[in-house]
């Protein structure tokens, strides 16, 4: 038989990052969404967004929403144009598909996965995991063996948001993962507010913002110092930035904006061709510039102290801490010496330095703190997946085929995939193997999360009518007859 070829894809609520096992090395990167132009009657879907003539008012419809897949209708419309000739050129009844998914990852959430995966697209087989999960058959953590630690923390820095997740010989520690609800959408819509409060309305210009985001931002050392360097003359000032925002008018040759002076400015050659006697400075009545003083490190700063704008959550070095302490003593000092930093968020600059220098006051004086960052933050995952389907064990090992699924449905994929809903108890529950009697709260509670196949027999239970929602899986209940 034919050895399929097996697509990975990365599907994160911001980006998408595909390729072929054993041919893309390195992921090819589409956005994961759908967007419409404010002046142009037409749909761009995913890597179609790159043709829009006008990013400036740009209306994006994602498939995610607070870190989970919602939208089905979008994400199918996503992937068609993904496996089309066009793009990918991709038979989903000849390929075998590996998908990453949510941490957390709800029930019928995952269920409708399996649905679209093998009714749907139909793909020949099938391996569901999260990002970290793969992270053990990637190089983050390389050393001299080739092997990667048998304990480690990675952080993954995402688009919705931040998650410090535990690993113990390649295996997820469920009930030891912490969420921050800091992450690139939330910065980029904080940054929104301060430039349209202090200089020009820019709430309606996601694209814009971001891209000034990702240009000019940066996690600062002394938070302090800084805002109060950001008062003095903006001409002598090492911090403030004049950022030109880019130019979508029918005469414009150049489309992308530019730091024209300031830390790392970069005025691009087009513009250098376009007015050489004035040195690449335009008239500035021709132009529309940012000044970006303190707005270029309060945004990385939320990681830090998610307090400032009323999260009230600890930052990610308290997080860090909580979590390896959390572990058996006798591990910590591994959990110390490889915490890994991955996502798209992750490539902020100074993130890892201010992140050990933070955790070096929080560090036992008995442990050695290692950070590990790769050069790109969102490929990790990816290069992982790589490793991982190209040994010779995976096909037979790892994914759940066609004709399993016929067989079993989604049971089976909860067998072989697992994750925190299904083989590992939730904070608040009882080992799976119940030696006695339990209480009806505590029967009820896991019959809730599909723990239990029997539901707890309360006073008033059986007056009772369950509802069963046919979005999310979850039970809600309604007394007959009193009223409700």
């Amino acid at each position: 038989m034919t050895t399929p070829a097996i697509l990975i894809l990365d599907n994160g609520g911001y980006e998408i990052k595909a390729g072929i096992s054993g041919l893309d090395w390195e992921p090819r990167v589409f956005p994961n969404s759908i967007a419409r132009a404010r002046t142009e009657k037409r749909v761009y879907v995913s890597d179609e967004i790159d043709n829009c003539r006008d990013l400036s008012g740009v209306v994006y419809r994602r498939p995610f929403e607070r870190g989970m897949l919602v939208n089905w209708d979008a994400e199918k419309i996503i992937w068609d144009r993904l496996f089309s000739p066009a793009v990918m050129n991709v038979n989903p009844s000849e390929t075998s598909l590996l998908v990453t998914e949510p941490y957390f990852n709800l029930p019928n959430i995952a269920e409708t996965y399996d649905q679209m995966i093998f009714e749907e697209w139909e793909f020949q087989s099938c391996f569901r995991c999260t990002p970290a999960a793969l992270i053990p058959y990637g190089g983050l953590f390389e050393n001299e063996s080739g092997i990667s630690p048998e304990c480690m923390i990675v952080v993954d820095v995402g688009y919705s948001f931040t998650h410090v997740i535990p690993l113990r010989d390649g295996q997820i520690i469920w009930e030891h993962v912490k969420r921050i609800d800091v992450g690139g959408k939330l910065l980029t819509n904080h940054l929104k507010h301060l430039i349209s409060f202090r200089q020009w309305n820019m709430i309606d210009q996601t694209h814009v913002v971001n891209a000034v985001r990702e240009a000019c931002g940066y996690v600062s050392m002394d938070y302090m110092g800084d805002l109060e360097q950001c008062k003095c003359n903006p001409k002598k000032n090492p911090i403030v930035q004049e950022y030109v925002l880019p130019d979508f008018s029918a005469r414009s040759t150049s489309r992308t904006g530019y730091i024209r002076s300031g830390p790392r400015a970069d005025i691009p050659e087009d513009v250098k061709q376009d007015d050489n006697t004035k040195m690449g400075r335009p008239e500035d009545d021709e132009e529309q510039v940012l000044y970006m003083g303190n707005e270029r490190f309060t945004g990385p700063e939320l990681l830090f102290n998610p307090s400032d704008i009323g999260i009230n959550q600890s930052g990610l070095p308290e997080t860090i801490n909580h979590v390896i302490s959390m572990m058996p003593e006798e591990l910590r000092g591994m959990y110390w010496a490889h915490i890994g930093i991955f996502g798209g968020l992750g490539n902020i600059e100074a993130l890892g330095e201010r992140l050990e220098r933070d955790l070096q006051a929080l560090c036992p004086v008995d442990y050695e703190i290692g950070i590990f960052e790769a050069f790109d933050t969102a490929s990790p995952p990816y290069v992982a997946a790589t490793s991982l389907t190209t040994s010779d064990i995976y096909l037979s090992t790892y994914p759940v085929t066609k004709a399993e699924y016929q067989e079993h449905g989604s049971s089976i994929c909860r067998r072989r995939f697992g994750g925190p809903s299904y083989n590992v108890n939730p904070p608040g529950f009882t080992s799976g193997e119940i030696s006695g009697e339990i209480d009806e709260d505590e029967r009820e509670r896991r019959y809730a999360m599909g723990l239990e196949s029997k539901k707890g027999k309360g006073k008033r239970r059986a007056e009772e009518e369950e509802v069963t929602s046919g979005n999310w899986g979850g039970r809600r209940r309604r007394a007959a007859g009193l009223g409700m």
